[in-house]
């Protein structure tokens, strides 16, 4: 097997070449004329040819140098561009990116983040807060090829955990309760007193097979034909808003409402949760397929989650 060509050595005869001067190719590589000229002597007697003709002021090539010019040139564009793959390669690989309905995105991952970042310093999280990561039914056609088509990693998932090849892990249960501004809220009779506010309702809940809303909390409560004022919202996020601005009464979870009942601005009106058949599960492309970066985030969360502390600080 032959040696291999002395690589610095050609780098420096394609810019001499290319430019004609050793003096124009020591600025351009940020060396001495020097240097150019030792690098091209070497070259040439590794070779066995002359590859310039030498003039006063300026080099000339010679007819094998034109001859292998032109591929040389190609040949450092293609090592140039595998370069970039592997430079991109290790970018990527500390690229994690997430998906998880709007509300569990901003109230429970994005405050817990510097978690990761302190166990990942180098990683870099994309999170993306989608109401597509809410199951429709029981059996939600979901499963790798859609997380790929997707570009997605990581998937905070609302639902049943039913998926077609993918194995889910339960991150936390889906419980909700009465919350509100104080005013609102703190009541002595308190199911019929919330029987005749504005309800506040997140459509992300109406999305499922099974009821997960106002009516069903008033049937738990024995009170199935009471006639409720409902203010529907888009997602759970603006329904938050709302019920921060006193609008009305919002059926929501402790969990991700922690940060707003900690700091007294909504409180929990009665100890009557309703507790909900679907649940966040977190899945990933799996054993096999699953990047060492998205591995480590999916543990992480299963990680919070398991932890007891409610708050995120």
């Amino acid at each position: 097997m032959s040696r291999r060509p002395p690589l610095i050595a050609l780098s420096y005869f394609e810019v001499a070449a290319r430019t004609k001067s050793f003096a124009v190719a020591a600025k351009e590589l940020n060396v001495t004329p020097a240097a150019i000229s030792h690098q091209v002597k070497a070259l040439e007697e590794y070779l066995g040819v002359d590859l310039f003709v030498r003039h006063h002021r300026r080099v000339s090539l010679t007819p094998a140098a034109r001859m292998a010019l032109p591929e040389l040139q190609e040949g450092f564009e293609t090592l140039g561009r595998a370069v970039d793959k592997i430079r991109a390669y290790g970018e990527e690989r500390l690229i994690v990116t997430v998906c998880a309905e709007p509300l569990f995105a901003t109230k429970w991952i994005v405050p817990r983040l510097h978690r990761f970042y302190a166990r990942c310093p180098e990683a870099e999280v994309r999170l993306q807060a989608s109401l597509n990561t809410v199951d429709r039914s029981r059996q939600d056609n979901f499963g790798v090829a859609e997380l790929k088509r997707a570009g997605v990693d990581v998937s905070v998932r609302l639902g049943y955990g039913h998926y077609t090849d993918i194995e889910p892990q339960r991150l936390m249960g889906l419980e909700l309760v009465p919350i509100g501004t104080e005013s609102l809220a703190a009541k002595a009779d308190v199911v019929d007193h919330i029987s005749r506010q504005p309800l506040l309702c997140d459509s992300t809940h109406t999305r499922f097979d099974e009821p997960c809303g106002w009516k069903a909390w008033f049937r738990q409560q024995g009170r199935e034909a009471v006639t409720l004022r409902e203010l529907r919202f888009g997602n759970g996020l603006l329904a938050l808003e709302a019920a921060l601005a006193g609008q009305g009464i919002l059926l929501g979870s402790r969990d991700l409402h922690q940060a707003e009942l900690s700091a007294g601005k909504l409180v929990v009106a009665t100890e009557r949760p309703l507790h909900c058949e679907q649940a966040y599960y977190v899945v990933s492309a799996g054993t096999g397929l699953e990047r060492p970066i998205a591995r480590q985030f999916r543990e992480w969360l299963l990680d919070e989650a398991g932890n007891s502390r409610t708050d995120p600080s």
